[in-house]
């Protein structure tokens, strides 16, 4: 059984920033930064990248987490 989800065989996929589950590009969740863009296969894992960024901005330091 494969981890990639079922739908057109020629659609492009994209691995979530968070936990690397491949999704159909069209069905990612993608907040625009201004610097870059990140993509997430649902709102858990947009929610986790949120946390830790807020995380490591208490401790100073800047960037992507």
């Amino acid at each position: 059984m494969s981890d990639k989800p079922a739908g057109a065989p020629d659609a492009p996929l994209i691995a979530c920033d968070i936990c690397r589950k491949e999704v159909p590009l069209s069905a990612a969740f993608t907040p625009e930064g201004a610097e870059y863009v990140e993509h997430f296969c649902g709102i858990e894992c947009y929610q986790q990248f949120v946390a830790e960024a807020k995380k490591h901005e208490g401790n100073g330091k800047a960037g992507k987490p």
